[in-house]
């Protein structure tokens, strides 16, 4: 199916294939940010590598999407709207990515084998936000449906804000709980990099309402 799916591509206009790109990420977050809620729901230590690794690929997979509308945005002079906007939520899409790639890998070289629910509500947040961007990036084609968009940009922000409380209630537990400063280090960037995860997603709600702004 992937490889119809490149073949029709081919034929697209050339300033259509940055849309069906940006589908394709959003896709490939969903879908990352599911698996990272089975790593942090799992008590299983085989399972929860297995879904590290998974993660990794899919990360991977995000760079070759993120490369391609790099390549395209290099050789076309025909975009759907501005080149900085593309280069920008491309960007910012990307981060998620990586964020989200860096806390699973995190848990996995820190050696946590008991989650605990602050962990798991940041990882919610994260792939509640990265639903909203799936539902608003493919809205981008016509914005026909502006309400969707200004809808999922909003419910993203709010995310965003219960994720930063979510944050200082887990760092002021950790500080007032954890005697071992090198598992304080740890659980710390942990909780850092789920919630700079829930930033970036807020980042790529800022670009797309940027470009409806512009194009609406």
């Amino acid at each position: 199916m992937g490889g119809f799916n490149s073949f029709v591509k081919l034929f697209l206009p050339k300033d259509r294939v940055f849309y069906s790109l940006f589908e394709d990420v959003a896709a490939n977050l969903v879908e990352m940010s599911e698996v990272l809620i089975e790593v942090v729901t799992t008590n299983d230590p085989s399972t929860r590598k297995d879904k590290i690794h998974l993660i990794e690929r899919l990360e991977h997979k995000n760079d070759d999407y993120t490369h391609r509308i790099f390549v395209e945005l290099g050789q076309n002079f025909i975009t759907p709207f501005d080149r900085e906007d593309i280069h920008y939520l491309a960007s910012t899409l990307d981060d998620v990515a990586d964020y989200i790639h860096g806390s699973a890998k995190r848990i996995d070289i820190y050696k946590v084998h008991t989650i605990n629910e602050s962990i798991r509500k940041l990882a919610e947040l994260i792939h509640l936000g990265v639903l909203e961007l799936h539902k608003a990036i493919p809205e981008l084609r016509n914005m026909h449906n502006m309400r969707v968009i200004t809808d999922a940009c909003v419910k993203i922000n709010s995310l965003e804000n219960h994720a930063d409380d979510i944050y200082d209630m887990a760092i002021a537990d950790l500080f007032d709980t954890e005697t071992n400063a090198a598992e304080l280090i740890k659980m710390r960037e942990i909780y850092q990099a789920l919630e700079i995860a829930t930033d970036k997603c807020e980042d790529c709600a800022n670009v797309i309402e940027t470009i409806i702004i512009k194009y609406s």
